[in-house]
């Protein structure tokens, strides 16, 4: 790697981190603003709700291609596109004369933040040095982690003083500055491949598949998981997923390359965090209504208490990176896991007369593990990937955790509506539900997510045992 990049590697992680900044703040800075939203456009929740919906679902169809573009055409051709990108879909949306017009902006939005978020982790595992790689992802997910947790802090404050449409507008002056930093301090990294063509049949395929999945799980929610459109849609992204599967196999320019997968290092490690991101996915869904209808907290304090995770996670995230540097990725990984596990049982204790202090504290648990665990095991994927498929093996580690976080809340949420209708003994709405019932059903869903992070454990430990044996076996062989 040349110097010169060693030498702005704080300014590259800069213009990366400010990108991803921005964009993981406007996940999150919409769903404040729904309730003025539907008033402001005179719609109902049912139509609103695609404005984040359109978002994800950009996202998830879109990362897996634009990592593949990436490592074809250029990483920071593609990254800067795609903050061009999100920063006029971002006016646009502010400019919206109509509901249906903002939907349509916001998915031009996703495809500029997908074109970053694919391609922002890739960037600087190329561009910082392998013995400080671990501290400069953790502090990419650091900072997406602070995004979240900004994301509806500033959506408030943006909506008591301004107009609704500032919440998209406030995105152009961050963007020009990120696009004046990406343009001056990150290097071409032009690819090292050259004749390959672009996989469209491919990218076509996969794109169908997963926003057949993704639609197969929101009309699962509210049509039930065996209406007819949710299992219509779901058989379709299975077949679609085979094809493409069948086209990768067979092409000379595969999107995906599949042997990837075969690394058991970066599939199992991508596995992993999947659950992870399903579990604390559904109970982060959850846990508003707990804290809101159980124990009788207002909005702002319910936001307040609610931001106790992603601020975890801003802060411990890079510490976590540091220390997969220095003693591993997979001892560090276990430990988080296992706290992670931990607190999902801390939070069963949660009963109608908790107080807010009990509460952050069998909550802070979850934010601690999730911090420790996501930095070295986000490391031990991208170093698994091989250089000329980085950008590839950053938009599945992003696509995976779009994934665990639509399937999360759709499979869980179903299951906590199940919980709730056996412990109420009727059909009854989470708003009109019982207290009790409410903290019953929540108790049986911190199990679950308890369960889907035991799991993780268990590969993680595996994982370790393997590489604890591959290890003594080549003391073994050295001292003989």
């Amino acid at each position: 790697m040349p110097e010169e990049q060693h030498t702005h590697k704080w300014w590259i992680l800069a213009a990366i981190g400010i990108s991803l900044l921005m964009s993981s703040i406007d996940g999150t800075i919409v769903n404040v603003a729904l309730p003025t939203l539907t008033r402001e456009l005179q719609t109902e929740f049912a139509t609103i709700q695609w404005v984040v919906l359109s978002y994800l679902l950009g996202l998830a169809v879109l990362m897996l291609s634009m990592g593949r573009l990436g490592d074809m055409v250029g990483k920071k051709q593609i990254f800067s596109s795609g903050l061009v990108l999100f920063v006029a879909g971002s006016v646009l949306c502010g400019l919206s004369p109509g509901v249906y017009w903002l939907i349509v902006f916001r998915f031009i939005q996703s495809i500029g933040a997908a074109m970053m978020l694919a391609l922002g982790v890739a960037i600087v595992t190329e561009t910082w040095p392998a013995p400080e790689r671990g501290k400069a992802i953790g502090i990419s997910g650091g900072i997406i982690s602070l995004g979240i947790a900004l994301g509806p802090a500033l959506g408030g404050i943006i909506l008591q003083y301004l107009d609704w449409r500032w919440i998209f507008f406030v995105n152009l002056p961050i963007g020009i500055l990120a696009l004046i930093l990406v343009w001056v301090y990150v290097p071409p990294l032009k690819p090292k491949e050259g004749g390959e063509r672009f996989d469209y049949l491919g990218a076509l395929l996969v794109g169908v598949a997963l926003l057949t999945f993704s639609l197969s799980m929101t009309f699962g929610q509210v049509n039930g998981f065996l209406s007819l459109s949710t299992v219509a849609l779901l058989a379709l992204s299975i077949i679609t997923l085979g094809a493409f599967v069948w086209v990768e196999r067979t092409t000379s320019y595969p999107m995906v390359d599949l042997s990837l997968l075969q690394n058991s290092d970066f599939s199992l490690n991508l596995l992993t965090g999947f659950l992870t991101f399903a579990a604390i996915s559904a109970v982060v869904l959850l846990l508003p209504f707990y804290l809101e209808l159980g124990m009788g907290l207002n909005q702002q304090q319910v936001g307040l208490a609610m931001a106790v995770v992603p601020l975890v996670l801003g802060i411990l995230a890079p510490i976590s990176g540091v220390l997969s540097d220095r003693y591993g990725t997979r001892p560090v990984s276990v430990i988080g896991l296992a706290i992670l596990m931990t607190g999902y049982l801390a939070l069963t204790t949660l009963n109608t007369s908790t107080q807010l202090l009990g509460f952050l504290l069998a909550l802070l648990p979850v934010g601690i593990g999730m911090a420790i665990f996501q930095s070295p095991n986000n490391t031990a994927i991208m170093s698994a990937a091989p250089r000329a498929r980085l950008g590839v093996a950053s938009g599945m580690l992003s696509m995976t955790r779009v994934l665990g976080q639509s399937t999360g809340i759709a499979l869980l949420g179903a299951f906590f509506a199940a919980r709730l209708v056996y412990h109420s003994g009727e059909q009854v709405d989470i708003n009109n539900s019982q207290a009790g019932h409410l903290v019953s059903a929540l108790t049986d869903q911190f199990l679950m997510a308890a369960l889907l992070v035991a799991v993780g454990l268990a590969i993680a430990l595996r994982l370790g045992w393997r590489e604890y044996k591959a290890r003594k076996g080549e003391a073994v062989a050295e001292g003989s």
